[in-house]
């Protein structure tokens, strides 16, 4: 009986695809809709995976833009189109939660701008449901993924604060990881500095034009940005992608801001949610405490001020991408190169809009006529260790692809995410199944990251990964 039980809670907790076995993210979303059409577009996409994330809350919420107003209405308009679809999603993947599910999880903060909403008496029924949740006996994180104001998440850290003893206090906060898409109120800069062990993603402030978030919706030369034009999205999301895809709104300030909160969330073989560091569809970040001088005001009412602490931040890729190469070797190093923090997010902004094109086709699509992403398989495990000079093999000989489809390999290393920051060459050809790595020189222990793209030959085309953390030893 009792190893019935625990497969009936892991089953709960985990999904499978294609003999892969994930552990779901628990994620609340705090989301300030109808401040801005972009956190309806990305409560779409995000119903889209909510098979793969495990959904807790939908909080309407306030913000500098919608000061006086939660509207937990409009989510629920939303579950119910995505309740239409979801029978339909059901024959591509199982475990998609039913709309009465969803629907329980809509709740509300107080119609009460930033730091008016937090201290005594201030309790919502969003407050209170992030306190429940967190309290709940599960050891994964709980992620807190702020697409507005934080305030109601600083009135359950108040509560908390007031009425737990310090070591449940503790306790409690240790499981949260917060994602907030920039300050879009004062409360916010409140929280890092009254919780300075938190665990908080953001790029402070409310100049949006210096935010991480913003390689996901920004234009940019030198790059194709066809994948987050109007005529994309009406083509491969809204139009003839039933009821889910018809609700998706236009772009009138920018393309899903909010959605960088959720991205890494997605099992997808690159994503590692706990460690920003690592770099992943949501983008990358590291821990240090920014320099306020650098710190701009955007132009709205959020206070501003010097961090206290450290706190999870932009962080700078050196970027040159791969492209299709018509003859010979199928891909080639471009000509240009990037350098900044939202090369760590845009890198991946092709794959992540591919996958989202083929997800909403099986709100409408059977199994046969959909595509479905391919499953890379390595041959040895995803941490080794090697010795300076040492020449090494990594190889996904067994990986497959569900619907029969040819698929193309890309190795590449991510110097920015181990410690080891220099480029290392892979050997020969990167896109074969096997690559060849020769270890550099190291007078210390480094570690390298390695990544393997497998992408398939189907429509769209969809990427997965497979990342292979080396740690190189001096000789």
């Amino acid at each position: 009986m009792r190893t019935f039980i625990f497969f009936i809670l892991f089953s709960l907790i985990s999904c499978s695809f294609f003999g892969q076995t994930y552990q779901k993210n628990r994620v609340i979303i705090l989301t300030d809709i109808e401040a801005d059409p972009d956190d309806t577009q990305s409560l779409v996409r995000l119903f889209l995976y909510a098979n793969q994330i495990d959904i807790k809350g939908l909080i309407a919420t306030t913000s500098c833009w919608h000061q006086t107003d939660v509207n937990p209405k409009s989510i629920e308009k939303l579950i119910d189109a995505y309740g239409q679809v979801q029978p339909n999603l059901l024959k591509h993947e199982s475990g998609f939660p039913t709309p009465e599910n969803l629907l329980t999880l809509v709740k509300e903060g107080l119609p009460v701008y930033g730091m008016g909403g937090v201290g005594d008496g201030m309790d919502s029924v969003g407050s209170e449901w992030i306190i429940k949740v967190l309290e709940e006996d599960d050891d994964r994180s709980l992620w807190i993924s702020v697409w507005g104001g934080a305030n109601t998440l600083a009135q359950s850290l108040y509560k908390i604060n007031k009425t737990k003893n310090k070591k449940e206090a503790k306790r409690l906060i240790s499981k949260l990881r917060v994602y907030t898409i920039s300050d879009q109120d004062d409360s916010g800069i409140w929280i890092r500095n009254n919780f300075p062990d938190l665990f908080y993603i953001v790029s402070p402030g409310d100049d949006y034009g210096n935010a991480t978030w913003t390689g996901i919706n920004g234009y940019f030369e030198g790059i194709d940005n066809t994948k987050i034009s109007n005529s994309w999205i009406a083509k491969n999301i809204q139009q003839n992608h039933g009821p889910l895809g018809a609700v998706y709104p236009d772009v009138a300030w920018g393309v899903e801001g909010d959605t960088p909160a959720f991205l890494s969330l997605i099992p997808n073989g690159l994503n590692e949610s706990e460690h920003p560091d690592w770099g992943a569809w949501g983008g990358r970040y590291e821990l240090y405490k920014p320099d306020f001088s650098k710190t701009k005001e955007g132009g709205s009412i959020v206070t501003i001020a010097p961090e206290t602490r450290k706190i999870w931040t932009n962080a700078i890729d050196n970027y040159t991408p791969y492209i299709p190469n018509e003859f010979g070797r199928s891909v080639k190093k471009d000509t240009v190169s990037f350098k900044n923090d939202k090369v760590t997010l845009w890198r991946w902004r092709d794959d992540f809009q591919n996958d989202f094109a083929a997800r909403i086709d099986w709100c409408i699509k059977s199994y046969e006529e959909a595509n479905h992403p391919p499953v890379p398989v390595l041959s040895h495990p995803q941490q080794i260790t090697v010795k300076s000079g040492e020449e090494f093999s990594l190889d996904a000989f067994d990986t497959t692809d569900p619907d029969g489809d040819g698929f193309s390999f890309l190795w590449f290393n991510y110097p920015e995410a181990g410690s080891y920051k220099k480029s290392i060459k892979i050997n020969g050809a990167e896109n074969v199944h096997v690559a060849s790595i020769t270890a550099p020189e190291v007078s210390k222990e480094e570690t390298a990251h390695f990544i393997l793209k497998v992408t398939d030959k189907g429509e769209p085309q969809l990427s997965r990964y497979k990342r292979v953390i080396v740690t190189m030893i001096p000789k």
